[in-house]
């Protein structure tokens, strides 16, 4: 086997995973991913090449631990793993960091002390990496941090109306995705990628992001990725006089408040059944919580369309991403049915499938759906690693 490069992305219900050829990161050689981590039905999805067909396998424990030991084992007994060069591990906060970095103690232990600030992902995403450490001493391991892409917000928009002496401002996420799609874009429409144009990284976590000539405007998550748009299990932006109303009653101490607004709220709070938006579509017809949900995501969505777009100045295209944005037609045509008038007008059948570009042929703005996290990971590693190997793409 050549050599490879590994990618994995620990989300909060997620852990997606790809090996990529080290000379040409965009061929992956296999891919899958651990989904519905937390729920039942916990299973690993993979296919041995780019157009494979599809397998899977069930996870016996639903639980973060449980996932990461299971996929671990099983990736180590694949074919060809031995050739794995190095692991790319998407980090939700890096804090000041503005790039990629190699994975030191000291690393490890700045994360632990900023895992206050994203405890739903941090920690799971360190584990993860101290396990990769345990299984394969000598690999190395790089960091690609989701805050990094939006290192170019304008001022005004890092900042948040607290007494500056606090040091807290706003570092937005999800910036591998989004810096995925800003590449993705130039490469189809540079003129496009030039203009004003609005990502929707829509999955179990979501945000959006303003950005022009590839450059972060703006964007809905904040200081933590608890903040913005509601999401599955988190409750996004609440009015902060929430915190002493309900700590004030006694109902709830601090840590529970925390644990409410993000594994409690959401679509699960609002539903009472699940956080996965695809349960709730297959019952809405008949619970009018699943339904109430899921009305609240799509309004919510178009009302940060139109913000972001007010942001920009105008909206010349709109990109969906995620495992929702990318996967669910009904909820791509639900966010822009209210859209008519910042110009966006979707085609039926290209969204039903979807294609690439899913508007009409006359709508004033384009709306398209790629994503691809794990290349931009498998490209930072490349460059990353690449002074270490001896000249070449890790070492080729």
């Amino acid at each position: 086997m050549t050599p490879c490069i590994l990618t994995l992305n620990c989300g909060s219900s997620s852990i997606r995973f790809a090996l990529h050829d080290a000379g040409a990161p965009e061929y992956r050689r296999l891919e899958g991913k651990v989904d519905r981590i937390g729920l039942s039905g916990t299973k690993l999805s993979y296919r041995n090449s780019e157009g494979g067909s599809a397998s899977s396998l069930p996870v016996p424990d639903s639980g973060h631990s449980a996932a990461i030991s299971y996929l671990l084992d099983w990736l180590g007994s694949q074919d060809g793993f031995s050739s794995v060069l190095a692991a790319g591990h998407r980090v939700v906060h890096g804090m000041e960091h503005p790039g990629p970095i190699v994975v030191t103690q000291t690393l490890l232990d700045e994360l632990r002390e900023t895992s206050r600030y994203a405890p739903e992902h941090l920690p799971q995403e360190i584990e993860l990496i101290e396990a990769m450490q345990v299984r394969h001493p000598g690999m190395t391991q790089v960091a690609c941090f989701d805050t990094s892409f939006h290192h170019t917000l304008p001022r005004v928009a890092s900042m948040l109306p607290l007494p500056l002496r606090l040091g807290i401002r706003r570092y937005g996420f999800h910036g591998l995705s989004y810096a995925y799609l800003s590449a993705e874009l130039t490469r189809l429409d540079p003129a496009a990628a030039d203009g004003r144009v609005i990502l929707a990284h829509l999955g179990n976590g979501a945000s959006l992001c303003a950005v022009r000539a590839g450059r972060s405007m703006d964007t809905s998550m904040g200081f933590t990725p608890a903040g913005g748009l509601m999401m599955g299990s988190r409750s996004g932006d609440h009015d902060p006089g929430l915190i002493s109303y309900l700590l004030g009653k006694g109902e709830m101490t601090p840590s529970q408040f925390q644990h409410m607004v993000n594994r409690e709220s959401g679509l699960l709070g609002v539903s009472g059944t699940s956080s996965d938006l695809r349960d709730l579509l297959d019952i809405e017809s008949t619970d009018v919580r699943a339904a109430e949900a899921v009305a609240l995501f799509c309004y919510q969505v178009t009302k940060w369309i139109g913000a972001l777009a007010a942001a920009l100045g105008g909206l010349d295209t709109l990109v969906f991403a995620g495992g929702i944005g990318e996967n669910s037609a009904v909820i791509r045509e639900l966010i822009c049915a209210g859209l008519g008038f910042l110009g966006i007008n979707l085609e039926t059948s290209r969204n039903a499938v979807p294609a690439n570009v899913i508007s009409t042929d006359v709508s004033p703005v384009t709306v398209r759906v790629p994503t691809d996290e794990a290349i931009m990971m498998a490209r930072d590693l490349v460059k990353i690693t690449r002074p270490t190997t001896g000249g070449g793409a890790c070492g080729l």
